[in-house]
């Protein structure tokens, strides 16, 4: 036993910021920022917190699904942008939706959708949920620094989510995780210890960007073609591959070394930036709710990030 799902639901803020409004904050433009990372523009909110865009992205996805909120006996977060380190992001979900269930975030910056449904899953298996919310949400914007042309480009707000059920839907997963902080950082602020000696980092994202690429393309062929054998699939067997929209060159990149075909991704970087953990649930309910979607349609989900870690799963629609 471990999982269907049942229904979809995305929420992105009104504000959108394009690349002609990001030029007039740093020196940058529409042509450098399309040819590097493939974001025409962005989801920011004004004032909206994580808990907010994820509570709205749960109801959109319970209204797709036909569950009532009251059939919840389990809400599943990730997030590495909540305003508060406790309450969590998925404890302030579940008093927006005015529930009492088992909760719990996971932060595993980018590729923590994949880790959400891996833990969805232990808990059907062990008959411990018998519909669940699984969100990723986040406000990015309170992280980037907005003076970093090589960072505030990339990243946008917004909110993805799935209502699961029990099921057997959920084929196979693997992950990889290498943990160190010279690729990627995000620390928080250090405190007013006295005593501790550290200097304090800027609390926004860093990013290498060249070392950040050459780890996601390599995560994208080496976890799918991982499952794909475990599993004795092909590409042929996938009817598209939806992975975390960190970078169109990062897709492309993997597309020419899987030799799938680029219309196999899909693709939506352009219009909401990377979303980190929100990425992937935002596509899926673009899809589902675009009629791209049949039952049976086997969807190939590799994600990738922050850790380092990288994160991969076969899932039946």
């Amino acid at each position: 036993m471990s999982f269907s799902i049942l229904g979809t639901g995305m929420y992105v803020p009104p504000r959108v910021v394009t690349n002609e409004d990001i030029s007039k904050l740093v020196d940058t433009n529409d042509e450098w920022i399309m040819q590097r990372v493939g974001v025409k523009e962005r989801h920011i909110s004004t004032n909206e917190t994580a808990a907010d865009m994820g509570t709205k992205a749960a109801l959109a996805a319970l209204e797709n699904s036909g569950v009532t909120k009251e059939e919840i006996d389990l809400i599943l977060v990730a997030s590495v942008s909540g305003e508060s380190a406790s309450p969590s992001v998925s404890c302030m979900v579940q008093n927006q939706l005015g529930l009492s269930c088992m909760t719990m975030d996971i932060n595993a910056a980018c590729s923590a959708f994949v880790f959400l449904l891996e833990t969805a899953a232990g808990f059907f298996a062990r008959g411990k949920a018998t519909k669940a919310l699984i969100i990723g949400s986040e406000r990015l914007s309170r992280i980037v620094d907005w003076e970093d042309r090589s960072t505030c480009v990339i990243f946008g707000d917004g909110a993805g989510a799935v209502v699961l059920g029990k099921g057997n839907d959920y084929l196979d997963s693997v992950f990889h995780v290498k943990g160190g902080d010279t690729v990627i950082d995000i620390p928080n602020h250090i405190g007013k210890s006295p005593f501790f000696e550290l200097e304090q980092k800027k609390p926004y994202i860093h990013m290498k960007g060249q070392e950040t690429f050459k780890f996601a393309v390599n995560a994208i062929c080496k976890d799918s073609k991982h499952l794909l054998k475990e599993n004795g699939l092909t590409m042929d067997d996938i009817k598209y591959i939806v992975p975390h929209q960190a970078n169109q060159r990062i897709i492309d990149f993997a597309s020419v070394m899987l030799k799938v075909p680029k219309e196999k991704f899909y693709v939506n970087i352009d219009r909401y930036g990377n979303t980190s953990s929100a990425s992937i649930p935002i596509a899926l309910d673009e899809m589902n709710r675009n009629g791209m979607l049949q039952k049976g349609d086997l969807l190939l989900l590799p994600a990738f990030g922050g850790g380092l870690a990288s994160a991969a799963c076969i899932v039946r629609w």
